[in-house]
């Protein structure tokens, strides 16, 4: 696991849009996995000013609420086109959400499962994390071996969401989304945690045991996932000073150097 660690929010936020169009860049045609929420405005809002040509990537979103459609004002749908989708004219053919408001979500489940697979998995996902260590909507409780599937929601998750509706009620209790083990399948993880609000998650995801109590601890297991933070969400990390060794200023290390 590879730690970054950026001096501020959107430093991080540039970090990891560089990152996605760095990806492009050198694979026009790779699958992206994505992700959506507060933090990922500033991703999208940077990688939108670099401007990859992305018309002939595909992208599929970690999750969807169930019951919303895809033009509800408070679809992850509707936050794709408007931050990435529409700013890059991405062919809408070529970008995939779960269906909230299919008839039998649990068939949904599946049938998103299989796109995925069919398409060759996930080249690169990008991963934000919630208060409760949350990755997608896979809550803490989630198996690590899970696929995508319905998830009830926290009441936590649900506050931490209530801020996009008119009130908490209208928030609501269940998602579509990717399972974990999905997840893990992706070639590469960038995950993005900013503020001191995720300070705890953080520390949890990177040092702390392998559980279901911290879904995001998963990623230990990952060969190749990088989590890039600015220096509030990084305040817990007992390891910290190692991180900023090998990783100054969240450069990348440089293994050059030799023996003395």
């Amino acid at each position: 696991m590879k730690v970054l660690i950026l001096p501020d929010a959107q430093k991080a936020a540039d970090r990891t849009a560089e990152v996605i169009a760095a990806t492009v860049t050198a694979r026009p045609d790779a699958t992206l996995g994505l992700a959506t929420g507060g933090t990922m405005e500033g991703v999208y809002e940077h990688l939108v000013t670099l401007g990859p040509d992305m018309s002939r990537s595909t992208t599929f979103n970690l999750d969807e609420y169930v019951g919303l459609s895809p033009d509800h004002p408070q679809s992850y749908r509707r936050f794709m086109q408007t931050h990435l989708f529409d700013p890059l004219g991405m062919p809408r053919k070529r970008t995939h959400l779960p269906r909230g408001d299919a008839p039998d979500p649990e068939a949904e489940a599946r049938r998103y499962e299989r796109a995925i697979a069919d398409a060759g998995g996930i080249d690169l996902q990008l991963l934000g994390i919630g208060r409760n260590g949350h990755i997608g909507f896979n809550e803490p409780s989630s198996s690590l071996g899970s696929r995508c599937r319905i998830k009830t929601l926290t009441r936590a998750t649900r506050d931490a969401n209530s801020r996009f509706f008119a009130s908490l009620d209208e928030v609501p209790r269940h998602a579509i989304t990717m399972g974990i083990a999905t997840i893990l399948d992706a070639r590469r993880v960038v995950l993005l945690a900013t503020g001191s609000a995720k300070a705890r998650a953080v520390a949890d995801m990177v040092e702390g045991p392998i559980s279901a109590r911290c879904p995001a601890s998963a990623l230990q297991l990952h060969p190749a996932a990088d989590i890039i933070c600015d220096e509030a969400a990084a305040a817990e990390l007992r390891l910290r000073e190692y991180y900023e060794t090998v990783h100054p200023g969240g450069a990348e290390a440089d293994v050059t150097g030799g023996c003395a």
